[in-house]
């Protein structure tokens, strides 16, 4: 608990009460459910928020909280909201990953335009273990994006091309069946190409959050 007692003051009665994880800023910790459908690398995990980011889309922008704990385990979070608001958490994967995951074939697919792409998984890398499904279908293709290290709940996002209009990228997902585990893949503009392993979750999973300070 030493890790996060320079953080937070509980006795403070001046402290921000949060109610949601939308509320969440900087230096914000979460405690997250000891459920084992959680992977053991979420399951009762302490996590801080160490930056907030957004994601702009033609139709929305989202917020993005980075996420690490005592063991510098970072992963994402974003609000997948639909019929009903879910945490959807992200977790970054290498290459060797990916050549574990999948066959290469069937991957390189997700870019060819009208494949739709369809991958099952071969065998679990030691990262992924307990983050994916058996089979997925691609749902997404080559959606435009901004990426911005900025909160766009308090700082305005510049409707501007140039330094300030973020870092576009190509946004590549898919899901499986039930649609609780998924894959993005973001390719940015000089080629550089970042895979995700999703997972999608109720919001009861974050037991307690406290404000940082």
């Amino acid at each position: 608990m030493s890790f996060f007692k320079k953080i937070f003051n509980k006795s403070d009665d001046k402290q921000r009460k949060l109610s949601s994880p939308s509320d969440l800023r900087s230096n914000d910790i979460i405690i997250l459910s000891d459920s084992f459908a959680l992977p053991e690398n979420l399951r009762g995990q302490q996590f801080q928020v160490t930056a907030v980011n957004s994601y702009e889309f033609e139709s929305d922008t989202q917020t993005e909280w980075v996420l690490k704990n005592s063991e510098n385990i970072q992963l994402y979070l974003t609000l997948d909201v639909d019929d009903e608001v879910y945490l959807k958490f992200s977790l970054e994967i290498k290459e060797d990953d990916v050549e574990s995951l999948f066959n290469l074939d069937d991957f390189a697919v997700i870019f060819e335009e009208d494949e739709n792409a369809l991958l099952a998984r071969q065998q679990d890398s030691v990262n992924s273990s307990q983050w994916t499904s058996e089979q997925y279908q691609q749902c997404i293709f080559a959606q435009v994006g901004y990426f911005h290290r900025k909160d766009h709940r308090s700082e305005n996002l510049s409707e501007f091309e140039g330094k300030e209009a973020g870092e576009q990228f190509e946004l590549y997902q898919l899901l499986d069946s039930d649609e609780s585990h998924g894959i993005d893949v973001e390719v940015w503009s000089d080629g550089d190409t970042d895979v995700f392993l999703t997972l999608y979750r109720p919001v009861t999973d974050i037991v307690d959050m406290y404000p940082g300070s």
